[in-house]
């Protein structure tokens, strides 16, 4: 399970229920099926007819992702790379092909591949480019259908809310003022559901699906510049520490606090001489 998740689903429950509890006489008060089936339904219905079917069922599956810790064993391929390279360099390839037969990364498997036939390098660039490129895109655009439903979602609230109200002035006009509270109360509720759906399920799924395909382009990126250097045979080493690179934990590139400065005293006496 996602930690960072765990803790948003934590905060999200302790919000309703501090709501819920300690804003309202009743608990039931926000509790109105209507007009969450307004919300849901509409969104819903405007989802599927804004995007093809495959395409919305695809990006259900993908929720499970934001509940789980994909790893992106980068450290996996920066050491099939690092292996490949040390047999490539020897000339040995049918170490290296035996070796593709237990790579689980098809891109990495693919530049190889394209290396072994003797794949002119801007060739090699061009596929793999074109490859990163369609995977930024399908994920992108499966990122933006949360996105569309958070826009959704407020709106069908909006509209729910204006049925409540015009339900508010029917009862005005019969006189029975007792139930304008209620029923106001009851209007607005589905723009309340509309703006938490929008603000704590669909764009923290779209974020996070985001960030996710940030990681992977990194990632391949990494394994595009392996097989760059390989092509360039490069020392192992060289690949190895280059590879290395796009994976360690930098500190800020601007200022280094941990450094003490110099006294102001010198810097003066430095600055005049």
């Amino acid at each position: 399970m996602n930690p960072s998740t765990l803790i948003g689903i934590f905060a999200s429950i302790l919000l309703l229920v501090s709501v819920l509890f300690f804003t309202a006489e009743s608990p039931e008060s926000f509790i109105n099926w209507p007009g969450l089936a307004i919300v849901v339904t509409g969104t819903l219905a405007a989802t599927f007819i804004s995007y093809p079917l495959k395409e919305v069922v695809r990006v259900v599956r993908l929720v499970g992702l934001v509940f789980r810790r994909e790893n992106t064993y980068m450290r996996d391929d920066i050491r099939e790379l690092v292996d490949m390279s040390r047999l490539w360099f020897k000339g040995d390839v049918r170490a290296v092909e035996r070796e593709l037969e237990h790579t689980r990364n098809p891109f990495l498997r693919t530049g190889i591949q394209l290396v072994i036939a003797n794949t002119k390098e801007d060739e090699i660039f061009d596929m793999l480019r074109w490859r990163i490129a369609r995977l930024k895109a399908r994920e992108h655009a499966e990122a933006q259908i949360f996105r569309t439903m958070a826009t959704y979602a407020p709106a069908f609230g909006m509209i729910g809310t204006l049925v409540g109200l015009v339900n508010m002035l029917e009862v005005m006009d019969a006189g029975d003022l007792q139930v304008i509270g209620p029923r106001m109360a009851v209007a607005l509720l589905t723009t309340f559901y509309g703006i938490l759906l929008a603000n704590l399920v669909f764009k923290p799924i779209a974020v996070k699906l985001e960030r996710r395909t940030e990681e992977r382009l990194i990632t391949m990126n990494m394994v595009l510049e392996g097989i760059s250097l390989i092509t360039k045979r490069r020392l192992p080493s060289f690949i190895e520490e280059t590879l290395n690179s796009f994976v360690a934990n930098y500190h800020d590139e601007i200022r280094d606090n941990s450094v003490k400065p110099r006294p102001d005293s010198s810097v003066s006496s430095a600055a005049k001489g």
